[in-house]
């Protein structure tokens, strides 16, 4: 076999390299990959003979045809989708409990889901945390397909799901029958197996302790580390938990010490490692980090080093795990292992760790901002400082705790844990906020790479070097400063929330959503959630390289929207919030709204809000500029070519009175369940050639309401609803185009 290998018509490396531009010609059909690769097969005919060309083309038909029978393959599972489902089989390691709601994945008719139920008793909750052993249900619910994305650069839950190779979500209404099972299948076995380590481990050890010996030994991790969670990801450290080539180096050269000191060869572990392997990664329920890292350990004792176990690694991973490289978690792992690979001659010493630290750092810092975003400075030192801590004092430790535990746990080391959380804790307060890079392009993307890449071979060049530094630094600049306007109306699921950003760099925010009222609830009910500003709101004010908002504008005085608000008080800087002036009479309001510590003003008629080189012009259509409802205020002007009118649901005569020939080529306005009268039948009357409905998900309205298109004598306006169609956003320089997330 590795003769065989051995024989390959060009290096590894450059072999991996191509199919893996193939890989993305077709399992995301874009442009930029497909010309990649043609660049790359026309390179190839320039610098060998037509004989390699045509023994490379021969792997690219072979692997291409893998690719197509894998996309095929999933098309095919997307298209047929099952009508009903009474029987699931329980994946144990997939549960996770959040108050009175349970998730997990589960088996039915050869297909697998993401199944949710809602707990009916504080017994049953405690049932499924104690939950171990292989079970199926006898069930009775309603199939979906996931939902995908509903804002620019937001989580498409749907592609997720279906690079895990589930297509439908249950929501369970009732469990008729749960009984315990036995199977034959090795990954159904190694999810209990897994799932009994991690209920042993919690009934046990006591928090903290247990949460770090469940993430490093195991990958789990539990919704109440979500404090401690958000902590380490703002340090930027949260890869400390993501198991990878350390925690797989230390269990594998255990299992191989242990075996050669019973008198076993090296040759027989190398056999003897695959079945381990297997066994380790059902562990880590077959994480992607974790199946590189043992590809990479097992090529590495069959004789394959450096760049050629990488390469290697990478065309194992197109055939044993066709997705990998469709997830976050896949790309990085592989990206940090390439940076690696090429930064391991580095030398040895305090000073040559440091600089392997920042050529790792930078390199990566591309493919962070294009799926975060953002980048955290001190992770740099703290990674370097933290990760002897985990690696080389938490690893062994816990793994050795959790051995001697099934004799007699040994609890007293707690306290070191206390000890850790109270210093990332104090380390947070002092640290400053993420860099906010932005998202770049996916042409932006690949010259930051290369750029990237010349500038690691030119280091030792000053000229080169700089020349280089200033390109990447502009790449950087142009995504986080984009030289274009812009108006953005997001998803919320509950309220809504405008972007408005101008070339020089002004940003105005109007509301930013609110919470949905949080019914009263037993201790045990109690679920640990995420803010849909978190959700929604700041990941896409992130991958705008927004940084500081000038002026957030709320419109009502919606106690439900402060805590929105407070999330982004935490995460942006935000130079005033501005509010109608009947509002700041509300003591209550103002009261909780100063909790958020910003600086409060009003917006008077007489003012206007700026930006485009234009103005908002403010207006209140009643006369006591009530704040005690927000339907009589809207902000009205023309913004480059069109005429915008942001507004809540107002009355027509009211409108109609004080803007009797007002016309207006966009309308936003926002929407909820509980109105009874239509927006639409209201802002008709200004024949707007669109209007953009920022309504509650889950809402159902009139039909008119539901509308895609309105006539009104020989003129139409277009509807666009983002509870049903997503966000919309307007681009341009001097005219707008605007462009859906569907």
């Amino acid at each position: 076999m590795s003769q065989w290998i051995s024989r390959f018509p060009i290096p590894k490396i450059y072999l991996s390299f191509l199919l893996l531009w193939l890989y993305y010609t077709i399992f995301s059909a874009s442009f930029l990959s497909l010309l990649g690769f043609v660049f790359l097969v026309f390179c190839l005919f320039i610098q060998h003979p037509w004989k390699v060309v045509l023994k490379v083309l021969l792997i690219c038909g072979l692997f291409g045809s893998w690719f197509l029978l894998q996309k095929w393959q999933q098309e095919a599972a997307s298209q047929y989708l099952l009508s009903s489902v009474e029987t699931v089989r329980i994946l144990p390691d997939t549960i996770k409990v959040n108050g009175d709601s349970l998730s997990f994945r589960g088996k039915a008719d050869g297909r697998l889901f993401q199944a949710y139920y809602k707990l009916q008793s504080e017994a049953e909750k405690e049932k499924f945390q104690e939950l171990s052993e292989l079970h199926e249900m006898v069930v009775k619910g309603k199939l979906a397909s996931p939902q995908g994305a509903s804002n620019f650069a937001g989580f498409d839950y749907r592609n997720y799901l279906k690079t895990q190779g589930i297509y439908q979500t249950l929501t369970i209404s009732e469990i008729v029958e749960s009984r315990k099972i036995s199977s034959w299948d090795i990954g159904e076995n190694l999810s209990s197996l897994r799932r009994k380590a991690v209920v042993w481990i919690k009934r046990n050890f006591p928090d903290p302790m247990r949460n770090y010996m469940t993430g490093l030994l195991l990958g789990h991790l539990d919704t109440d580390f979500e404090e401690m969670n958000e902590l380490y990801s703002s340090l930027g450290i949260i890869h400390l938990f993501a198991l990878s080539g350390m925690q797989v180096g230390f269990f594998m050269d255990a299992f191989r010490k242990s075996l050669l000191r019973l008198g076993l060869t090296q040759e027989k572990f190398k056999w003897l490692a695959y079945p381990f392997s297997l066994f380790y990664a059902g562990l880590t329920g077959f994480s992607a980090s974790v199946i590189r890292s043992l590809l990479q350990k097992i090529l590495a004792q069959h004789g394959f080093k450096g760049l050629d176990n990488f390469a290697m690694t990478v065309l194992l991973l197109f055939i044993v795990m066709p997705n990998f490289f469709l997830t976050a978690g896949g790309v990085l792992s592989c990206a940090y292992a390439f940076i690696l690979t090429m930064t391991s001659k580095e030398g040895q010493g305090i000073k040559a760790v440091a600089r392997e630290s920042f050529i790792i750092s930078l390199g990566i810092l591309p493919i962070l901002c294009f799926y975060f975003s953002e980048f955290q400075p001190w992770s740099i030192v703290l990674t370097f400082v933290f990760s002897f801590l985990f690696d080389m004092v938490l690893l062994p430790l816990l793994s050795i705790l959790f051995c001697l535990s099934w004799i007699y746990p040994i609890t007293q080391f707690n306290f070191l844990f206390e000890w850790l959380e109270s210093i990332i804790r104090f380390v947070s307060q002092l640290s400053s906020r993420p860099i906010v890079f932005g998202q770049p392009s996916l042409w932006i993307l690949l010259a930051l790479l290369i750029g990237l890449a010349l500038l690691y071979d030119f280091r030792k060049n000053l000229k080169r070097l700089t020349l280089l530094a200033l390109l990447i630094a502009s790449l950087f600049l142009v995504t986080k400063h984009p030289l274009e306007n812009e108006i953005t109306v997001l998803a919320m699921n509950q309220g809504r929330s405008t972007f408005l950003r101008d070339m020089t760099g002004k940003t105005i925010l109007i509301d930013v959503g609110r919470e949905k009222a949080s019914e009263k609830k037993e201790v045990w009910q109690e679920k640990v959630l995420s803010s849909t500003a978190q959700r929604n709101l700041i990941p896409y004010l992130k991958s705008r390289g927004v940084s500081k908002i000038d002026q957030l504008v709320l419109t009502t005085s919606d106690a439900q929207q402060l805590g929105n608000l407070r999330e982004l008080t935490k995460t942006f800087e935000i130079d005033e919030v501005l509010l109608p002036e009947g509002i700041l009479e509300q003591k209550d309001f103002i009261e909780k709204l100063k909790t958020s510590k910003v600086k409060v003003g009003s917006i008077k008629k007489v003012e206007d809000l700026s930006i485009f080189g234009s103005r908002l012009e403010v207006s209140y259509l009643s006369r006591d500029k009530s704040g005690e409802n927000s339907d009589d205020f809207i902000l009205y002007g023309k913004l480059l070519n069109q005429t915008f009118l942001f507004a809540n649901n107002i009355k027509e005569k009211e409108l109609s009175k004080q803007y009797p020939n007002l016309e207006v080529d966009v309308v936003i306005t926002g929407q909820t369940a509980s109105k009874g009268q239509s927006d639409l039948e209201s802002f008709n009357m200004l024949n707007p050639k669109i209007t953009i409905i920022s309504a509650d998900q889950k809402k159902n309205f009139k039909t008119q309401e539901r509308a895609s298109v309105l006539e009104k004598g020989d003129k139409t306006s277009k509807v666009h609803h983002t509870n049903q169609q997503g966000a919309i956003r307007f681009k341009g320089w001097t005219t707008w185009n605007y462009e859906t997330i569907q």
